[in-house]
């Protein structure tokens, strides 16, 4: 009997710690789960990841996705990547992250995350935004947040095309939206617990690099794309813990803020390339160097929902992230200081 031979698209973070890259490889058989798969390996001196002389690094399959460009029992494995030796490489995250998530009192906490990934869509050959005029600029913000129509809207085919990939690849996609500045947008992922959220926004970001590849518009995760006034694209960070879930949850929610201001200098540093110029207290932000809280108010650090205040517990939104933060350094973080860090 013939076995089947299908793709894997093995994707791991490349040396900026932002770029994704990929390669495919035939097996001869389904797989369902990421121990079944072999170790694979790439030119990290090609990446930034490792001298030429010593130019091999390692891929561990971590998780599987379904395909959603070849389809059938075609896969997409997340990957992270070590050194021969076994030792994760600089830009590996996701090690240092599963070491907090596997954490006895994190894993009892069942952590769960929502994430708000912002994007701008770019005209290729001009870095200029999807929609906007050539060397101009479009009408000022206002129309353009959840809109609809030719002259407000733009990029929605390759939006929709990316949330039904995202559907179809298993990811927990819970929405979309077109965002303040024209040609800016946003998904979201989750709920998710716990090491699955960093997953979950690495394969859906190499999802959506794909669809735009086949569109022939750039992608940017810069978190100010554009000066001046413009809103600037970040990843809020939505975030709860079982404790937070249940009653009596608004005081251990108010407990893991304050703690979270405490390391705030530290959360900022981590939390994304260029966030200085998106976090100006302006545009719904806080200033990147005041922390604050609020029921409501999404010109603070962390916001609280209405619903939360009222029942008394659920979740908040921490707001700092960039754009091009990365998952697993800020889910984990989080998990780390309203967990287990003890000031």
């Amino acid at each position: 009997m013939l076995l089947l031979c299908y793709f894997i698209c093995q994707i791991r973070v490349g040396g900026s710690g932002m770029d994704m890259r990929s390669k495919a490889r035939t097996l001869p058989g389904p797989v369902s789960d990421p121990s079944e798969l072999p170790k694979w390996n790439y030119d990290g001196s090609s990446t930034g990841q490792a001298p030429g002389e010593d130019s091999e690094v390692i891929l561990y399959p971590q998780a599987i996705f379904k395909d959603p460009f070849r389809r059938g029992n075609n896969i997409l494995v997340m990957c992270d990547a070590y050194t021969p030796a076994g030792e994760p490489i600089p830009t590996n995250k996701r090690h240092a992250a599963a070491k907090v998530f596997s954490h006895p009192d994190v894993v009892a906490e069942v952590p769960w995350y929502g994430i708000e990934q912002e994007y701008t869509l770019l005209q290729k050959d001009v870095n200029w935004p999807l929609g906007w005029p050539i060397g101009g600029f479009p009408g000022p913000q206002g129309p353009y947040y959840c809109s609809v129509g030719a002259d407000k809207s733009f990029g929605r085919d390759i939006v929709d095309a990316h949330y039904k990939a995202c559907l179809y690849a298993g990811i927990n996609i819970s929405g979309i939206n077109g965002e303040v500045m024209p040609g800016q947008w946003e998904f979201q992922v989750g709920p998710a617990v716990g090491i699955s959220a960093g997953d979950e926004i690495w394969v859906a970001r190499f999802i959506l690099e794909r669809i735009t590849e086949i569109a022939g518009v750039v992608v940017s995760f810069d978190p100010k794309p554009i000066p001046g006034d413009w809103n600037g694209a970040g990843a809020h960070c939505n975030y709860s813990t079982k404790s937070m879930r249940e009653d009596g949850g608004y005081e251990i929610i108010k407990k893991a803020i304050d703690k979270l201001g405490l390391r705030h200098k530290e959360h900022i540093a981590a939390y994304g390339e260029g966030n200085e110029r998106r976090l100006t207290g302006h545009h719904e932000t806080a200033d990147i160097n005041t922390f604050l809280w609020g029921v409501a108010n999404r010109g603070a650090s962390i916001r609280v929902g209405r619903d939360t205040e009222k029942e008394g517990k659920g979740y908040f939104e921490d707001r700092r992230p960039a754009s091009n933060m990365d998952p697993y350094i800020v889910t984990s973080m989080i998990a780390d200081t309203t967990i287990l860090w003890k000031p």
